[in-house]
């Protein structure tokens, strides 16, 4: 009986080993749950480019749109757990959805195996460049006695967070606008045609650059490299005020745990190539990859931290 034991163990670990070691034997999808050319989209990109020069196999990007990155996320969740699904996912998914919605068709907790975080990013506010608000006191003086609109990249994301906790804290009337990612939102905040957003610093900066819009703070504890004339939110009279957006790579819970391990050491090596860096750097976004275990342990500590924000503002997700 022993012998029949061993024997099957080392069946089982030596088939193990050739799955790792033949993996992937076929294309690889990394699902983003926006639109190109935003942060993610952008960092799955580079990613699946790394990727594939290492494995020798297809490593390719599927833009899912919809539903602030949801769609996307339950997919992955669904999906087989043998390596060849996987999902740049966010915050907003993981970390809001959970407290926005009575009903979720996945468990953050539950449905994935998590591989690393990749990369935290700062929003910026802007106005349009014709808006009659210089400053971010201006803006919030005008919001008093002329209610406006906010443009966000979809119910749950970061965005719509950080205008919601915006809207509390200055005491102002501003009704929300979605769509599907910051870079569909880009035309009507630049014509004016809404009045401000708290959008992606990798989006925002350059027409703001350009003179097109108008940047006030962003929304991260600490000054952004990309922009660090702006100041904080915190430094502009808004105590404690943090909406960031992060992601990271994940897997649908089951997969084989030689094959996490296996993508949590190569995503780690093509996030600190010189290259991935500085075109990130040059964004705004931050690496910041880590173990499966941290990235786990980062969604269950702020599951309940924003909890506690979003149901004392009344955040609700549409149903």
């Amino acid at each position: 009986m022993t012998r029949i034991v061993l024997a099957a163990w080392l069946a089982l670990t030596a088939g193990a080993v050739i799955a790792q070691g033949g993996y992937p034997e076929q294309t690889v999808r990394i699902l983003v749950g926006f639109s190109p050319g935003v942060a993610p989209d952008i960092t799955a990109r580079l990613l699946a480019e790394k990727l594939s020069a290492t494995f020798g196999k297809p490593v390719v990007v599927e833009n899912v749109t919809g539903a602030g990155g949801n769609i996307a996320t339950d997919r992955v969740a669904k999906a087989a757990p043998n390596g060849f699904t996987l999902g740049m996912l966010g915050n907003g998914s993981l970390v809001f959805s959970p407290s926005m919605y009575e009903k979720l068709s996945y468990d953050p907790l539950k449905d994935f195996a998590p591989i690393t975080q990749v990369f935290v990013a700062a929003n910026v506010l802007v106005v349009p460049s014709e808006a009659p608000a210089k400053s971010l006191q201006d803006l919030v003086k005008h919001l008093r006695s002329h209610p406006g609109t906010y443009a966000h990249a979809g119910v749950g994301t970061s965005q719509h967070l950080a205008a919601e906790v915006f809207k509390s804290m200055a005491g102002v009337d501003v009704r929300p606008v979605a769509y599907r990612g910051t870079t569909a939102m880009l035309p009507d905040l630049l014509a004016g045609r809404v009045t401000l957003s708290f959008a992606n610093i990798s989006n925002v900066m350059p027409p703001v650059r350009e003179g097109k819009l108008r940047a006030f703070a962003v929304t991260s504890v600490q000054r952004s490299s990309a922009a660090p004339e702006l100041p904080t939110m915190i430094e502009s009279g808004y105590a404690d005020f943090e909406a960031v957006p992060w992601f990271g790579l994940m897997a649908p819970a089951g997969t084989p745990q030689l094959i996490v391990e296996r993508l949590n050491r190569e995503t780690s090596k093509a996030m600190a190539q010189p290259d991935v860096r500085k075109r990130l750097t040059d964004l705004g976004l931050d690496v910041i990859t880590g173990t499966p275990a941290e990235f786990q342990s980062a969604i269950e500590r702020e599951i309940p931290r924003w909890a506690r924000v979003i149901k004392q503002l009344g955040i609700k997700g549409a149903e």
